[in-house]
């Protein structure tokens, strides 16, 4: 094969990018060269993206030369490249993913790790992404969003020289530059929590349609798992008829041979965006699936009924209220404490504390103990993490799904020969201790007990919450489910109450107020 021309943009991440791709070809005995192409994206860097005409304004240029036949494949950061393709050209690969997480890069006298995402009150975010204002607003109403335009370094540079509080950025542009920002505070926000730009952090290697030698030769770099995976999320942008300026993030992966895939849309950067999770044997319909049910007429519960007191201000009740909704929260236990005195001599050798919920993080810290500064945290979802964060520490550990059986075997790698302490609960179900391995050294600490309430009233909403085992103890000591109420279960301690019962129950896939909120969203109405 002759020596191939690889077309590219001239930043520093696109440069990475082709010369990456012109060793992958190196490596399977094709020679390359690169030649660096300016697209409009590059030329007009006084305005947001959403203000540019058309679409593709970071890829339109690669495309002609490439159709002109001065370049043999161009390489494209695939969230940039339109949907629909110019007639003669098609992606020939999908090289491997890069992580599609985002990093918040904070100015350390601007972290405050109390607050959620760890970033003072009222703080200045660098972004010109649509997607990423409408999400950070919608966990951080108090933040001001700017416009942020330039290259990753550019970018970076900006934050230094203080003309933001922090900015977002991909991950993966981090991480292929090999950029060192140890002189910032770094956030990661994980794919399930803020939910990325379709296909971000993949990459294309697109050529003339017509290359069909081309087109065999770089089948030795395509992964077939990145193509199914971002094929869904492509395939929901398209159906929405959005660019890269549209306030949409979705993400897929494979898990245990089931595809979950994260989906969160906004009428515009200053809405309040609406979430979806859904989890499918296949990909087949699956982006069909996940439009219809952003379809504002689809039947919506009138009123949502959940066992914990929401605040006023909470992510969840937004959530509802959002889609005008009401909501009935109430706490059917109450708690006390069971240890006033904490004896500090336990907390001598400790490496981590794991909380299990946020009343263990309040009891303990209530308790105000004194821990090694070596000491770790985890927690068993953000919900507990949150509470950590108002006693101003930042959880090491954070359990992802609902699934309290893949947390407990996520925090088993981490721990094994530590000393663990377990402040919980008198009637915990200790799910977590009973998974780790036999070397970790367990403390338990029993640090308050559950009341149920007496005589609890009826709830007449179309659905029905329930955030421990305790609270359904508690309401069905006197109630039954009325006919076409649905039931979700916060986590699956929770839910085998429900297995016990013979009761269908939906389980949210993380245990807190953004995934109770998917979860609402998630069910069908009868």
């Amino acid at each position: 094969m002759k020596k191939l021309t690889i077309g590219t943009r001239g930043s520093d991440l696109a440069l990475w990018q082709a010369n990456h791709i012109k060793d992958e070809l190196a490596a399977i005995g094709i020679d390359a060269e690169i030649k660096i192409i300016k697209t409009q994206g590059d030329k007009i860097l006084n305005l947001r993206l959403d203000k540019l005409e058309g679409k593709g304004f970071f890829t339109k240029e690669l495309e002609e030369e490439l159709l002109g036949g001065t370049i043999d494949l161009a390489v494209h950061c695939l969230k940039d490249l339109p949907t629909a393709h110019p007639e003669g050209l098609t992606i020939a690969a999908l090289p491997p993913r890069e992580e599609a997480s985002e990093y918040l890069l904070i100015l350390k006298d601007c972290v405050d790790v109390t607050q959620k995402l760890s970033l003072k009150k009222g703080a200045m975010v660098g972004t010109s992404s649509n997607r990423r204002k409408a999400q950070l607003l919608g966990l951080r109403p108090d933040l001001e969003i700017v416009d942020l335009r330039g290259n990753v370094p550019t970018r970076i540079q900006k934050l230094r020289d203080e003309d933001y509080d922090a900015i977002l950025i991909a991950k993966a542009g981090v991480k292929r530059l090999n950029l060192d920002v140890t002189d910032l505070h770094v956030e990661e926000l994980e794919t399930t929590e803020f939910i990325p730009a379709p296909a971000q952090g993949a990459l294309a290697i697109q050529i003339r349609e017509n290359d069909a030698e081309l087109f065999d030769s770089l089948q030795k770099l395509h992964d077939p798992a990145t193509a199914e995976t971002v094929t869904v999320e492509r395939k929901v942008l398209n159906l929405f008829e959005g660019g890269c300026h549209m306030p949409l993030g979705c993400y897929c992966k494979k898990e245990n041979g089931k595809f979950e895939i994260w989906t969160s849309k906004a009428e515009t950067a200053d809405h309040f965006p609406e979430r979806l999770f859904l989890r499918a044997e296949s990909t087949e319909g699956l982006a069909e699936k996940i439009v219809a049910k952003f379809n504002m007429e689809r039947k919506k519960p009138a009123k949502v009924f959940i066992s914990r007191e929401i605040g006023e201000h909470s992510y969840f009740r937004r959530a509802l209220e959002n889609n005008n909704i009401e909501i009935e929260g109430r706490s059917l236990i109450r708690t006390f404490p069971i240890v006033t005195v904490l004896d500090q001599f336990i907390l001598k050798h400790v490496d981590w504390v794991f909380f299990s919920s946020r009343n263990s993080v309040e009891y303990f810290f209530n308790l105000k103990p004194v821990l090694p500064k070596k000491t770790k945290f985890g927690v068993v979802g953000r919900g507990s993490e949150d509470a950590l964060r108002k006693f101003g520490h930042i959880a090491d550990f954070v359990g992802e799904s609902g699934d309290i059986t893949e947390v407990a075997e996520d925090f088993a790698k981490l721990v094994g020969g530590q000393q663990i302490l377990f402040p919980r609960a008198q009637d915990s179900l200790q799910s977590i201790q009973k998974s780790l391995p036999a070397d970790a050294k367990v403390i338990d600490l029993p640090i308050y007990e559950t009341v149920i309430e007496e005589d609890i009233d009826q709830s007449y909403a179309d659905i029905l919450i329930f955030t421990s085992p305790s609270n359904v103890d508690a309401y069905f000591a006197d109630n039954l489910l009325e006919p076409g109420q649905q039931v979700i279960a916060i986590g699956n301690s929770t839910g085998k109450k429900f297995d016990e019962m013979g009761v269908k129950y939906a389980l949210p896939y993380s245990p807190d107020e953004i995934g109770l909120a998917e979860a609402v969203f998630g069910i069908e109405m009868r």
